[in-house]
C-alpha cells in the first residue's frame, strides 16, 4: 500500500510571513500541533507547538513573531509512492507523529500521521497450513 493511499489531502499551510498567533489559532482550529509552512505549493519549513513554546515564547518573541522566525527548516518529508513500510520506518527513525507528503516534483501534496497509519489495515501474508511432523 502506497502513502497516497492513506494520507490526507487537505492541508492547510501557515505562510513563512504569517504571525505566530495566526499559526497558533489555526493548529487550535485544525487540532495538530503541527503545520507546514509552505510558499504555494513548496514546502519551506514546519511549525509545531513546541517551536511556538521554545523558539517563540521562551526566547521572548510576541505574538507578532515572524513564523519564518520560528519554524524548523529542515523539514523531514515522504513522498506519495512511497509504501506504508516506507512511513513507519520514517516515523519510527524520526519519532514523530506527522510528516508532509510530497509529490517527486516536491510538491506539497499532503499530509500523513501516525494515527493514519494506525488505521490502516493490516494485510497478513497467506500462510501455509501444512503442519511439519
Amino acid at each position: 500500500m502506497r502513502i497516497a493511499e492513506i494520507m490526507s489531502r487537505e492541508v492547510r499551510l501557515a505562510r513563512p510571513t504569517d504571525t505566530v498567533q495566526h499559526a497558533a489559532r489555526l493548529m487550535a482550529e485544525i487540532e495538530a500541533g503541527a503545520l507546514p509552512v509552505g510558499e504555494g505549493d513548496r514546502l519551506v519549513g514546519m511549525l509545531t507547538d513546541r517551536d511556538i513554546a521554545v523558539r517563540a515564547v521562551a526566547a521572548g518573541r510576541g505574538p507578532d513573531c515572524p513564523v519564518a522566525e520560528v519554524m524548523t527548516r529542515d523539514v523531514k518529508y515522504v513522498y506519495e509512492d512511497e509504501t506504508i513500510d516506507d512511513l513507519a520506518r520514517n516515523i519510527a527513525m524520526l519519532q514523530v507523529r506527522r510528516l508532509p507528503v510530497l509529490s517527486r516534483d516536491k510538491r506539497l501534496v499532503g499530509i500523513v500521521s501516525l494515527s493514519d497509519l494506525a488505521a490502516t489495515p493490516v494485510i497478513e501474508p497467506a500462510r501455509d497450513d501444512r503442519k511439519v511432523s
